[in-house]
């Protein structure tokens, strides 16, 4: 049995998993982890630094890392990829402005703020990001509301099986 397996087989029997939460600043990150974790959105205030919030949802014990996302603190987060199971990328839906910064952005895409008047569907973020161009990694754009919680949980449950099925492959 070689190492890699013996590895899997104990982070099988932990199901801990570290997430890595990015986005532009004002993008709703924080009510995000906020709303996951059951606590009031209500005040939340820019993040300078890092949150880390641990949430337990279908067995997993999630280690959730919010990092801000300021211009001044964007070179920091390659600082915070290592030992990362899964990235959360958080999208203002209403911010169409800044869109194109995003292009690139993998993996678990929240086009948050679907309930503001205006805000984008998540098809058109999809378009506007040029989603479908990824080939070489698995990803899905969520619509949802941090503040009020719609839609979160579905994002969360894709990047679980999506990382389940990668890190603890069946027998």
């Amino acid at each position: 049995m070689g190492l890699l397996t013996i590895l899997k087989k104990m982070r099988e029997k932990e199901r801990e998993l570290r997430l890595l939460v990015l986005g532009l600043d004002n993008a709703g990150k924080t009510t995000l982890l906020k709303r996951l974790n059951g606590e009031d959105v209500g005040g939340t205030s820019p993040t300078l630094g890092f949150n880390i919030k641990t949430l337990e949802h279908r067995g997993f014990q999630l280690h959730v890392w919010d990092v801000g996302g300021q211009s001044s603190l964007r070179s920091y987060w390659r600082n915070y990829f290592e030992s990362t199971d899964g990235l959360v990328w958080v999208v203002d839906s209403s911010d169409r402005q800044r869109l194109q910064r995003l292009a690139g952005a993998t993996l678990l895409v929240f086009a948050n703020k679907q309930d503001l008047p205006g805000a984008l569907p998540a098809g058109a973020i999809r378009q506007a990001l040029d989603l479908d161009s990824i080939r070489s990694h698995r990803w899905r754009i969520q619509g949802c509301s941090a503040f009020t919680g719609r839609d979160l949980l579905p994002g969360l449950d894709w990047l679980l099986d999506n990382i389940g099925g990668r890190l603890c492959p069946p027998d």
